[in-house]
């Protein structure tokens, strides 16, 4: 009898919802039968990467070969992809992983897998077998960078080989989950060139840029959640120059620097004894005893913000980080509440002439409704007038110039025709930049964002 002849015989569930029970009894039983025939091989070591994917392949057809469940050459064909990449690779999800269109992956829970493409997030009709299944995958990926997830910490952040940012939560925090989120990276970093042609920066305020990060500038990268921070840090980061030594303090992995001289820095969460935790400001305050040319913290959270504010105006000029807000304005307060967190009571009016010393210029981005990312403005950090911290919009985003038949916005970064009051540094340092990029260019309507 066939495998749909016995699925309508069941009686009970529809032919789809049997052949899926009976193909997912097929997965795990081969899926154990392989685990228990190679695990030790697997956790002993003795198998190298090259000598893995063929041993696989090789127990899985001589498994589903013995299978006594009838099964047609596409079921075996997908059922071997399925636990090959539960084994080689994270389970349903590879495929999105390796999909260059995806640029997140979201699983809420075993049932519900989302993606994200071209800045729209779409259900996909993959799922896990069940939350056994999921566990097992996030525990394969926070343990392959010595992190852990468990019910005393259930909350973990962690990195795949290429750098894509990792985020579990499972139970108890996670009601219905577990939780997992990846946040692809691309293989290859993006160059200007990229971020010119997907519009994100415009080519005059891309070379204006550029001349800013060179000429040692301290540069803050702000916007929301999503909006392409770390990605246009890893294009900033991609100007400085290659004889100088760049010291990178992050979170998790993410930042993928091409020069040659870069020491790179990580966090360490507590053990399980709540011991041995390295905080971002812990690797701050090391990193200015490791002789940087520059420091490039991946995102300043909290108390950390003092620390890279001291190091800004301490000769470490040319540093870059991001900071999550709405605008350049609101970056600012944001820096001036971490500084807080910090622990320190220092006068308002302290901490703010030291952001004013210390920042030159503030490049937002935001993740606009079409789902492209822009960067809006570019501000430069001028000084103090009584206690408020003067800025200036140099470039402003036009959203006069409204959207087009497919919903994407016409807008591009204009030049508000004002030249900053650093010109004099970057000329000091040699570099000379073209008066058309300052060259004012019409808005539809009054600008928006003016400080």
């Amino acid at each position: 009898m066939s495998l749909s002849e016995q699925l309508r015989g069941a009686g009970v569930l529809t032919s789809d919802e049997a052949r899926s029970r009976v193909l997912e009894g097929v997965h795990r039983r081969v899926h154990q039968r392989i685990i228990e025939e190679i695990g030790p091989q697997l956790s002993q070591g003795l198998l190298t990467a090259q000598d893995l994917r063929p041993r696989v392949n090789a127990h899985l057809q001589l498994a589903l070969s013995e299978e006594t469940t009838p099964l047609s050459l596409a079921d075996k064909a997908r059922l071997g992809e399925d636990i090959a990449n539960d084994i080689l690779g994270y389970g349903p999800i590879q495929a999105y992983l390796e999909d260059p269109t995806v640029s997140e992956v979201m699983v809420n829970g075993p049932d519900k897998v989302y993606v994200e493409r071209k800045g729209k997030i779409e259900r996909t009709p993959t799922s896990f077998i069940d939350e056994t299944h999921l566990r097992r995958v996030i525990d394969k990926i926070v343990g392959e960078v010595s992190r852990r997830v468990d019910e005393a910490s259930p909350m973990v952040d962690a990195r795949l080989p290429d750098g894509s940012r990792v985020n579990a939560v499972i139970h108890p925090l996670a009601i219905g989950g577990p939780f997992l989120t990846v946040r692809k990276f691309a293989k290859e970093p993006l160059r200007v060139e990229d971020i010119v042609a997907n519009k994100t920066l415009t080519p005059a305020s891309a070379r204006f840029i550029e001349a800013c990060v060179v000429g040692k500038l301290n540069v803050i990268v702000s916007g929301g959640t999503d909006a392409g921070k770390t990605t246009l840090l890893n294009v900033l980061s991609s100007f400085v120059p290659g004889d100088e030594r760049v010291v990178t303090i992050e979170d998790s992995k993410e930042l993928q620097l091409r020069q040659e001289h870069v020491v790179s820095l990580e966090a360490r969460p507590p053990n399980i004894e709540g011991r041995g935790e390295i905080t971002i400001r812990d690797l701050v305050r090391n990193a200015l005893r490791m002789r940087p040319d520059r420091i490039i913290v991946g995102e300043c959270r909290g108390g950390e913000a003092l620390d890279m504010l001291q190091a800004m105006n301490t000769g470490h000029d040319g540093s870059l980080t991001t900071i999550h807000s709405n605008g350049p304005r609101d970056t600012l307060s944001r820096i001036e509440t971490m500084t807080m967190m910090a622990g320190f009571d220092l006068p308002v009016r302290v901490i703010r002439e030291q952001m004013s010393s210390a920042i030159d210029l503030v490049v937002h981005l935001t993740r606009l409704r079409d789902g492209t990312r822009r960067v809006t403005h570019i501000s430069e950090v001028q000084h103090m007038e009584g206690d408020i911290i003067i800025m200036q919009d140099l470039f402003l985003f036009d959203f006069s110039m409204g959207v087009d038949d497919d919903g994407v916005y016409r807008g591009t970064l204009k030049s508000v025709g004002i030249r900053p009051h650093f010109m004099e540094k970057l000329e000091d340092a040699g570099l000379k930049l073209e008066p058309e990029i300052f060259e004012a260019e019409s808005f539809g309507r009054a600008m928006v964002g003016r400080r």
